[in-house]
Protein backbone atom coordinates (compact mmCIF):
# COMPACT_ATOMS: atom_id res chain seq x y z
CA UNK A 1 0.00 0.00 0.00
CA UNK A 2 1.64 3.17 -1.12
CA UNK A 3 2.68 5.01 2.13
CA UNK A 4 4.53 9.14 2.51
CA UNK A 5 8.09 8.51 2.50
CA UNK A 6 9.89 8.51 5.82
CA UNK A 7 11.25 12.30 6.37
CA UNK A 8 14.67 11.35 6.51
CA UNK A 9 14.35 9.44 3.28
CA UNK A 10 12.84 13.26 2.08
CA UNK A 11 16.14 15.21 3.63
CA UNK A 12 18.63 13.46 1.83
CA UNK A 13 17.28 14.47 -1.96
CA UNK A 14 17.95 18.67 -1.46
CA UNK A 15 21.46 18.03 -0.48
CA UNK A 16 22.28 15.97 -3.76
CA UNK A 17 20.47 18.07 -6.26
CA UNK A 18 21.67 21.15 -4.53
CA UNK A 19 25.42 19.27 -5.31
CA UNK A 20 24.40 18.66 -8.41
CA UNK A 21 24.04 22.08 -9.51
CA UNK A 22 27.05 23.21 -8.09
CA UNK A 23 28.88 20.74 -9.86
CA UNK A 24 27.53 21.77 -13.34
CA UNK A 25 28.67 25.66 -12.53
CA UNK A 26 32.34 24.25 -11.28
CA UNK A 27 35.42 25.32 -14.22
CA UNK A 28 37.54 22.85 -15.89
CA UNK A 29 40.94 23.63 -15.46
CA UNK A 30 41.94 25.18 -19.17
CA UNK A 31 38.09 26.23 -19.58
CA UNK A 32 36.78 29.80 -20.51
CA UNK A 33 35.56 31.69 -17.65
CA UNK A 34 31.75 31.26 -18.79
CA UNK A 35 29.95 28.02 -18.66
CA UNK A 36 29.13 26.75 -21.93
CA UNK A 37 25.57 27.56 -23.25
CA UNK A 38 24.25 24.02 -22.42
CA UNK A 39 26.04 23.63 -19.27
CA UNK A 40 24.35 27.07 -18.16
CA UNK A 41 20.90 25.32 -19.12
CA UNK A 42 22.11 22.01 -16.99
CA UNK A 43 22.95 23.97 -13.83
CA UNK A 44 19.02 26.34 -14.78
CA UNK A 45 17.75 23.03 -14.89
CA UNK A 46 18.98 21.45 -11.42
CA UNK A 47 18.73 24.31 -9.66
CA UNK A 48 14.91 24.60 -11.00
CA UNK A 49 14.53 21.40 -9.96
CA UNK A 50 16.21 21.28 -6.63
CA UNK A 51 14.39 24.38 -5.85
CA UNK A 52 10.59 22.47 -6.56
CA UNK A 53 11.96 19.58 -4.76
CA UNK A 54 12.32 21.25 -1.59
CA UNK A 55 8.87 23.23 -2.16
CA UNK A 56 7.41 19.31 -2.49
CA UNK A 57 9.38 18.34 0.44
CA UNK A 58 7.87 21.05 2.98
CA UNK A 59 4.51 20.83 1.39
CA UNK A 60 4.21 17.14 2.31
CA UNK A 61 5.95 17.54 5.68
CA UNK A 62 3.48 20.68 6.64
CA UNK A 63 0.17 18.79 8.05
CA UNK A 64 -3.09 20.37 7.51
CA UNK A 65 -3.92 23.72 8.93
CA UNK A 66 -7.70 24.14 9.90
CA UNK A 67 -9.18 27.52 9.57
CA UNK A 68 -11.23 26.73 13.18
CA UNK A 69 -7.60 26.19 15.20
CA UNK A 70 -7.90 29.54 16.72
CA UNK A 71 -11.62 29.21 17.71
CA UNK A 72 -13.82 25.83 17.14
CA UNK A 73 -10.36 23.27 18.12
CA UNK A 74 -8.81 25.48 20.28
CA UNK A 75 -9.14 23.33 23.71
CA UNK A 76 -7.75 20.81 21.23
CA UNK A 77 -4.61 22.29 19.94
CA UNK A 78 -1.39 20.99 20.83
CA UNK A 79 -2.36 17.82 22.55
CA UNK A 80 -2.58 14.14 21.73
CA UNK A 81 -3.39 10.43 22.87
CA UNK A 82 -6.45 10.05 25.20
CA UNK A 83 -5.88 14.03 26.43
CA UNK A 84 -6.45 14.65 22.56
CA UNK A 85 -9.46 12.50 22.18
CA UNK A 86 -11.07 13.91 25.12
CA UNK A 87 -10.71 17.03 24.18
CA UNK A 88 -12.30 16.63 20.57
CA UNK A 89 -15.23 14.72 22.20
CA UNK A 90 -16.02 17.68 24.55
CA UNK A 91 -16.10 19.87 21.12
CA UNK A 92 -17.85 18.03 18.70
CA UNK A 93 -20.58 16.63 21.48
CA UNK A 94 -21.82 19.62 20.88
CA UNK A 95 -24.50 19.14 18.06
CA UNK A 96 -27.69 19.83 16.99
CA UNK A 97 -29.69 16.18 16.35
CA UNK A 98 -32.19 16.09 13.33
CA UNK A 99 -34.76 13.24 12.93
CA UNK A 100 -34.39 10.27 10.77
CA UNK A 101 -36.58 11.46 8.07
CA UNK A 102 -34.78 14.94 8.38
CA UNK A 103 -31.73 12.90 6.92
CA UNK A 104 -33.73 12.64 3.32
CA UNK A 105 -33.47 15.91 3.25
CA UNK A 106 -30.21 16.84 4.31
CA UNK A 107 -28.22 13.94 2.16
CA UNK A 108 -29.60 15.48 -0.73
CA UNK A 109 -27.72 18.94 -0.15
CA UNK A 110 -24.62 17.10 1.43
CA UNK A 111 -23.88 14.81 -0.68
CA UNK A 112 -25.35 16.40 -4.32
CA UNK A 113 -22.84 15.57 -7.26
CA UNK A 114 -20.92 18.62 -8.16
CA UNK A 115 -21.37 17.77 -11.72
CA UNK A 116 -25.11 17.60 -11.48
CA UNK A 117 -27.67 19.63 -8.91
CA UNK A 118 -30.61 17.38 -9.25
CA UNK A 119 -27.96 14.41 -8.15
CA UNK A 120 -26.60 12.74 -5.44
CA UNK A 121 -23.09 10.87 -5.54
CA UNK A 122 -23.63 7.38 -4.03
CA UNK A 123 -20.56 6.36 -1.49
CA UNK A 124 -19.00 2.92 -2.42
CA UNK A 125 -20.44 3.18 -5.93
CA UNK A 126 -19.44 6.62 -6.46
CA UNK A 127 -22.23 6.99 -8.54
CA UNK A 128 -24.23 10.10 -9.48
CA UNK A 129 -28.35 8.75 -9.37
CA UNK A 130 -31.40 11.11 -9.06
CA UNK A 131 -32.35 13.23 -5.92
CA UNK A 132 -35.84 11.78 -6.46
CA UNK A 133 -35.07 8.35 -6.34
CA UNK A 134 -35.31 7.46 -2.31
CA UNK A 135 -36.24 4.91 -1.79
CA UNK A 136 -35.98 0.92 -0.78
CA UNK A 137 -36.52 -0.47 -4.25
CA UNK A 138 -33.85 -1.82 -6.58
CA UNK A 139 -32.22 1.40 -8.21
CA UNK A 140 -33.38 3.46 -5.46
CA UNK A 141 -30.20 5.23 -3.00
CA UNK A 142 -31.13 5.12 0.88
CA UNK A 143 -29.46 6.40 3.83
CA UNK A 144 -26.69 4.11 4.42
CA UNK A 145 -25.13 4.01 8.18
CA UNK A 146 -21.47 3.65 7.66
CA UNK A 147 -20.66 2.72 11.73
CA UNK A 148 -23.32 -0.27 11.14
CA UNK A 149 -26.61 0.62 13.77
CA UNK A 150 -26.09 -2.94 15.10
CA UNK A 151 -22.48 -2.22 16.35
CA UNK A 152 -24.18 -0.85 19.41
CA UNK A 153 -27.83 -1.38 18.61
CA UNK A 154 -28.49 2.90 18.85
CA UNK A 155 -31.26 2.06 15.57
CA UNK A 156 -32.48 5.36 14.13
CA UNK A 157 -33.44 7.48 16.96
CA UNK A 158 -31.68 11.03 17.12
CA UNK A 159 -28.54 10.43 17.91
CA UNK A 160 -25.71 8.30 16.44
CA UNK A 161 -28.69 6.86 14.48
CA UNK A 162 -29.07 10.21 12.13
CA UNK A 163 -25.91 11.50 12.50
CA UNK A 164 -24.97 13.10 9.01
CA UNK A 165 -20.93 12.73 9.83
CA UNK A 166 -21.47 9.32 9.05
CA UNK A 167 -24.63 8.75 7.23
CA UNK A 168 -24.36 8.63 2.95
CA UNK A 169 -26.47 7.92 -0.02
CA UNK A 170 -25.79 4.30 -1.32
CA UNK A 171 -27.53 2.15 -3.96
CA UNK A 172 -30.27 -0.19 -2.17
CA UNK A 173 -28.39 -3.19 -3.20
CA UNK A 174 -24.99 -2.23 -2.47
CA UNK A 175 -25.98 -1.33 1.13
CA UNK A 176 -27.91 -4.65 1.88
CA UNK A 177 -24.48 -6.15 0.66
CA UNK A 178 -22.31 -4.44 3.24
CA UNK A 179 -24.42 -5.02 5.35
CA UNK A 180 -23.83 -4.36 9.03
CA UNK A 181 -19.78 -5.72 7.95
CA UNK A 182 -16.78 -4.41 9.83
CA UNK A 183 -14.44 -3.17 7.17
CA UNK A 184 -11.02 -4.89 5.86
CA UNK A 185 -9.75 -5.79 2.51
CA UNK A 186 -10.06 -8.41 0.64
CA UNK A 187 -13.26 -10.61 -1.07
CA UNK A 188 -14.99 -11.02 -3.87
CA UNK A 189 -16.11 -8.08 -6.50
CA UNK A 190 -19.33 -5.94 -5.11
CA UNK A 191 -21.64 -6.25 -8.29
CA UNK A 192 -23.23 -2.42 -8.82
CA UNK A 193 -19.75 -0.70 -6.43
CA UNK A 194 -17.03 -1.47 -8.88
CA UNK A 195 -13.77 -1.24 -7.17
CA UNK A 196 -15.56 -2.44 -3.81
CA UNK A 197 -15.08 -6.29 -2.50
CA UNK A 198 -16.62 -8.26 0.27
CA UNK A 199 -16.20 -11.15 1.73
CA UNK A 200 -18.40 -13.29 4.70
CA UNK A 201 -17.17 -10.48 7.70
CA UNK A 202 -15.83 -7.62 5.93
CA UNK A 203 -16.18 -4.99 3.04
CA UNK A 204 -13.52 -2.88 1.20
CA UNK A 205 -14.97 0.27 -0.36
CA UNK A 206 -13.55 1.69 -3.51
CA UNK A 207 -9.96 3.28 -3.02
CA UNK A 208 -11.78 6.88 -3.50
CA UNK A 209 -14.04 6.02 -0.40
CA UNK A 210 -11.92 4.46 2.10
CA UNK A 211 -10.42 7.51 3.40
CA UNK A 212 -14.25 8.75 3.70
CA UNK A 213 -14.97 5.52 5.63
CA UNK A 214 -12.48 5.86 8.11
CA UNK A 215 -12.54 9.06 9.14
CA UNK A 216 -16.62 8.65 9.82
CA UNK A 217 -15.82 5.49 11.62
CA UNK A 218 -13.52 7.36 13.88
CA UNK A 219 -15.33 10.33 14.54
CA UNK A 220 -18.17 8.12 15.75
CA UNK A 221 -15.64 6.91 17.84
CA UNK A 222 -14.99 10.33 19.36
CA UNK A 223 -18.35 11.86 19.11
CA UNK A 224 -19.82 8.76 21.48
CA UNK A 225 -18.11 8.28 24.58
CA UNK A 226 -21.05 6.65 26.56
CA UNK A 227 -21.58 9.84 28.29
CA UNK A 228 -25.02 10.85 26.63
CA UNK A 229 -26.99 8.02 26.72
CA UNK A 230 -25.29 6.06 24.27
CA UNK A 231 -22.88 3.44 24.17
CA UNK A 232 -19.16 3.84 24.30
CA UNK A 233 -18.54 3.29 20.43
CA UNK A 234 -14.94 2.40 19.61
CA UNK A 235 -12.38 1.00 17.04
CA UNK A 236 -11.18 -2.44 17.25
CA UNK A 237 -8.81 -5.17 15.39
CA UNK A 238 -11.28 -7.34 14.83
CA UNK A 239 -13.98 -7.92 11.53
CA UNK A 240 -16.65 -10.55 13.82
CA UNK A 241 -18.05 -7.78 15.68
CA UNK A 242 -21.44 -7.87 15.29
CA UNK A 243 -23.88 -6.69 17.98
CA UNK A 244 -21.36 -5.17 19.58
CA UNK A 245 -20.29 -1.40 20.19
CA UNK A 246 -17.18 -1.76 18.28
CA UNK A 247 -15.99 -1.43 14.76
CA UNK A 248 -12.50 -2.88 12.93
CA UNK A 249 -10.70 -3.34 11.41
CA UNK A 250 -8.79 -0.33 12.92
CA UNK A 251 -5.07 -0.73 11.31
CA UNK A 252 -6.63 -1.16 8.00
CA UNK A 253 -8.97 2.32 8.73
CA UNK A 254 -5.67 3.81 9.86
CA UNK A 255 -3.98 3.00 6.37
CA UNK A 256 -6.92 4.12 4.25
CA UNK A 257 -6.62 7.64 5.97
CA UNK A 258 -3.47 8.37 4.68
CA UNK A 259 -3.95 6.35 1.57
CA UNK A 260 -7.06 8.31 0.44
CA UNK A 261 -6.96 12.09 2.54
CA UNK A 262 -9.92 14.79 2.16
CA UNK A 263 -11.03 15.80 -1.11
CA UNK A 264 -12.45 19.02 -1.71
CA UNK A 265 -16.36 16.79 -1.73
CA UNK A 266 -15.40 15.29 1.72
CA UNK A 267 -14.74 19.01 2.88
CA UNK A 268 -17.62 20.82 1.29
CA UNK A 269 -19.79 17.91 2.92
CA UNK A 270 -18.26 19.00 6.64
CA UNK A 271 -18.73 22.75 6.17
CA UNK A 272 -22.69 22.00 5.21
CA UNK A 273 -23.03 19.86 8.12
CA UNK A 274 -21.38 21.98 10.62
CA UNK A 275 -22.93 25.23 9.21
CA UNK A 276 -26.52 24.36 8.12
CA UNK A 277 -27.37 20.94 10.43
CA UNK A 278 -25.37 19.93 12.86
CA UNK A 279 -23.26 22.56 14.00
CA UNK A 280 -20.42 20.06 14.68
CA UNK A 281 -17.55 18.96 12.86
CA UNK A 282 -15.54 15.95 12.07
CA UNK A 283 -12.43 16.80 13.45
CA UNK A 284 -10.26 13.96 11.49
CA UNK A 285 -11.83 15.50 7.86
CA UNK A 286 -10.46 19.14 8.99
CA UNK A 287 -6.96 17.79 10.38
CA UNK A 288 -6.26 13.97 9.33
CA UNK A 289 -3.21 14.08 11.17
CA UNK A 290 -5.06 13.70 14.32
CA UNK A 291 -6.18 10.11 13.78
CA UNK A 292 -2.52 8.76 14.34
CA UNK A 293 -1.64 11.41 16.94
CA UNK A 294 -4.71 9.45 19.05
CA UNK A 295 -4.54 5.76 17.69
Amino acid sequence: MPSTPAASARRWRLPVLATAAVLVGVAVPGAAAAPAPEAAASATTATATATATASATTATATTTVSAYDDTYYAPAIGKTGTSLKSALHSIIRNQTKISYSAVWTALKETDEDPANSANVRLLYSGTSRSKALSGGDVGDWNREHVWAQSHGDFGTSAGPGTDLHHLRPADVKVNSIRGNKDFDMGGSAVSGAPGSYTDSNSFEPRAADKGDVARMILYMAVRYEGTDGWPDLEPNDAVTNGTVPFHGRLSVLKQWNEQDPPDAFERNRNELIYQTYQHNRNPFIDHPEWVEAIW
